[in-house]
């Protein structure tokens, strides 16, 4: 028998027979319950509506509730900009996330939600058939005119003769050059940040990504490593309400302003995950998640029993009739294809409700707090409320007048169960990179000897066969599991092994 075999063996005994020896183990991250969906919060017309999805589909009650916010957000958001207070002022778009694995039926309820929209922009493209062969037609008579006219300066430059008359014929002929007509296209699935950009400043000024496999979006090309940074920073801008600049090496460059955007993605963990360990701490340090209404709901599979569908959707009815008549007023968009939606404000006592709840989620930043460890995204959600409180007021009531009471205390409560279920998610799944991979290892760890039987793994063995093969990151990551009383390193000469805590392993 070998030294470290012995020593494997002494040691598994001591254990065995006292486990006094080890100390209670630490958890590694604050464990947050989730919380019910607040459906009574939303009001009664669209309360109605996702119960009597959810009644049919049986997928979770967030993920419907979601689908319908997006709606709201991708119908209204063109019409008006919240004001929260003075100059503070946002879009009343939407940012929304939902983790759930494929077959949730996110595609189903989106299908339900959307229908309006997307009949709406089928409508507009039929409509627009004869307006953008007219503009096809002039656009051709256009290219070949200017192309005409610089053939003949160059004739006339190559024989040393004046081009003046030319040359000001060019230019008038620039000045009509015929602009294609902006025909309404509101939502996109599979699309890099730039390209959407680019059509948001160049079609329809108001669009949003719906994706019920938000992979697509997370993982394109788009994000890849040379081009992170800037598509995640032009998405913030785009959620702000900012304008911002695109410049490109190989084609045009152009201006983005004066547009609204949403945002409707479901993911896998996984593939959160993925796309977290790939931008490192960039997502979070720059925002980018910090502006999302996060959701991790319970799956319902398994559980789904055949139901007959309700028969003529009487309140799923109702609220797409509401869609179709918001998107059937004129949208305020001005001859540069720049949106100017009115301002809404907060009446006096729904500014005070939600100077009280901003308040709150402020005392609950500092260290120590309940919020600390997810500091950037609860500074968003007092936003998130007056943008969702906005949504509630117009399409309950209309655009006129101010957002009451009732609908900022209901949307209050919607951002607040997102932001719990961002404690929940950014706790467990986007961890900073060092207790990220503290928590990969302890797992590894944890199945492993469970698997195998046994209460060490040999150090090496971590190393090439778990999730840590940087020796740097392993060593920091067993440092940190030591601390908490989870792990301990055996040295025997040359050769370790780590030992886990008993009280992490399965009774046999």
């Amino acid at each position: 028998m070998s030294r470290l075999t012995e020593l494997y063996k002494r040691v598994d005994e001591v254990i065995e027979n006292d486990l006094s020896v080890w100390d209670e183990p630490l958890a590694l991250t604050v464990k947050v319950d989730p919380e019910p969906y607040p459906i009574s919060a939303l009001p009664k017309s669209i309360r109605e509506a996702v119960l009597e999805v959810a009644g049919f589909v049986q997928a979770p009650i967030p993920l419907i509730a979601s689908s319908a916010l997006t709606a709201l957000s991708l119908a209204i958001q063109a019409h008006a900009d919240v004001v929260r207070s003075g100059s503070l002022k946002s879009p009343t778009s939407l940012f929304l996330l939902t983790i759930a694995e494929s077959g949730e039926r996110k595609s189903s309820v989106d299908n339900y939600f959307m229908q309006e929209i997307r009949s709406y922009e089928r409508i507009q493209a039929e409509s627009s058939k004869s307006e953008i062969k007219k503009y096809e037609s002039s656009r051709a008579s256009w290219e070949a005119k200017q192309s005409g006219i610089k053939d003949q300066i160059r004739q006339q430059a190559k024989s040393g003769k004046s081009t003046t008359n030319h040359d000001k014929a060019l230019t008038a002929l620039i000045d009509e050059e015929p602009v294609r007509p902006r025909i309404p296209h509101l939502s996109y699935t599979d699309i890099t940040p730039e390209a959407l950009a680019f059509n948001l400043a160049n079609n329809w000024p108001s669009g949003g990504v719906v994706a019920a496999e938000g992979g697509l979006v997370l993982g394109s090309h788009g994000m890849g490593k040379d081009s992170i940074t800037r598509n995640l920073a032009m998405l913030n801008q785009l959620w702000d309400g900012n304008g911002l600049r695109v410049d490109r090496r190989s084609v045009e460059s152009f201006e983005v302003d004066g547009v609204r955007l949403t945002v409707s993605l479901m993911v896998q963990a996984a593939t959160l995950s993925d796309f977290y360990d790939k931008s490192g701490l960039l997502a979070r340090g720059i925002g980018f998640f910090a502006r999302f209404l996060v959701a991790f709901p319970k799956s319902t599979q398994g559980s789904r029993r055949f139901t007959d569908e309700p028969s003529g959707w009487p309140s799923l009815s109702r609220f797409n009739e509401r869609i179709a008549a918001i998107l059937r007023r004129q949208v305020p968009i001005d001859k540069n294809g720049k949106l100017h939606p009115n301002d809404l404000k907060l009446s006096l006592e729904a500014k005070n409700e939600w100077r009280t709840y901003y308040n709150e989620i402020e005392a609950s930043l500092g260290s120590g707090g309940e919020l600390a460890d997810i500091r950037d995204i609860a500074s968003k959600s007092a936003d998130n409320a007056s943008r969702i409180a906005a949504l509630f007021q117009i399409f309950e009531s209309g655009f006129d007048g101010v957002i009451n009471t009732d609908s900022l205390v209901s949307a209050s409560q919607i951002a607040a169960w997102h932001l719990n279920e961002a404690r929940r998610i950014f706790g467990e799944l986007a961890l900073p990179s060092g207790l990220g991979n503290a928590v990969k290892l302890d797992e590894w760890l944890i199945d492993r000897c469970n698997r195998l039987g046994v209460t060490s793994i040999p150090k090496n063995e971590a190393l090439q066969k778990g999730k840590l093969r940087v020796k740097q990151d392993l060593d920091a990551a067993i440092e940190q599991l030591t601390e908490l009383n989870r792990v301990r390193l055996i040295q025997d000469g040359s050769r370790k092994a780590i030992f886990i805590n008993p009280a992490l392993l399965r009774k046999s």
